[in-house]
């Protein structure tokens, strides 16, 4: 197992994405917005060292092979192991044993990144950071209250959308539209032109509104005392 020397993944040129090339810029991406280290390329899968007693390490599958999740699950896998496989729940749920806790469905998703205009909502006003490989977007109401804030992870030409939260009282105000929308901006002043994520089932209802095409079904399991995580 090596560590990988670049972490920059190209987007092609044309035609229709790789899933496998998605899920390994969305692994990279979320290690970045994180604050992890690289991803290490693995037989199959890519190792994520987390670190944190809730999620010590996270294994992403860019396609489901069963025998490296076999093997893996049988000489690796512990209290606090997540996993993130690009595939429907009943291929992977014969492999695991009852210590796992198999998460709602998930979903890889993609989008050619367009630059516009941010939409104006009334009585809002959207802040853009940049810090590093990260762009950051939050949206203060006229109170001064965070309302909606979001982050996108810039690796080469691919940005990683993370962390979308719009909070419970400014829910249904197109907030979260507004926080992509700054976001892929962003991103693409940043040099990216493909976007990704992995999204929940009510989230990716969302994100298709917005254009986002699915690349993949995602299935996410934790091990023993292991807490959800994003």
């Amino acid at each position: 197992m090596n560590a990988l020397t670049s972490t920059s993944t190209a987007v092609p040129a044309s035609g229709p994405l790789d899933p496998s090339i998605v899920a390994r810029a969305w692994a990279h991406g979320w290690a970045i917005s994180r604050s992890t280290a690289a991803p290490i390329e693995r037989a199959g899968c890519f190792e994520i060292h987390v670190g944190k007693p809730d999620q010590v390490a996270r294994y992403v599958f860019p396609r489901f092979d069963r025998d490296v999740l076999r093997t893996l699950v049988a000489t690796e896998a512990g209290p606090g192991t997540w996993l993130k496989i690009c595939a429907r729940r009943e291929h992977v749920t014969g492999l695991l044993s009852g210590d796992w806790t198999i998460h709602e469905p998930e979903f890889l998703m993609s989008i050619p990144l367009a630059g516009g205009a941010d939409p104006v909502i009334a009585g809002y006003r959207a802040q853009t950071e940049r810090r590093g490989a990260l762009a950051m977007v939050t949206i203060v109401a006229e109170s001064g209250e965070l309302a909606a804030s979001g982050q996108a992870a810039i690796d080469g030409g691919f940005a990683t959308f993370d962390q979308i939260v719009t909070v419970e009282a400014h829910r249904r105000k197109g907030l979260g539209r507004l926080v992509m929308s700054a976001l892929s901006n962003a991103a693409r002043d940043a040099g990216a032109r493909q976007g990704v994520l992995v999204a929940t089932e009510a989230g990716a209802a969302l994100y298709q509104a917005l254009g986002w095409s699915m690349v993949s079904p995602v299935t996410a399991a934790s091990c023993s005392s292991a807490a959800p995580a994003a």
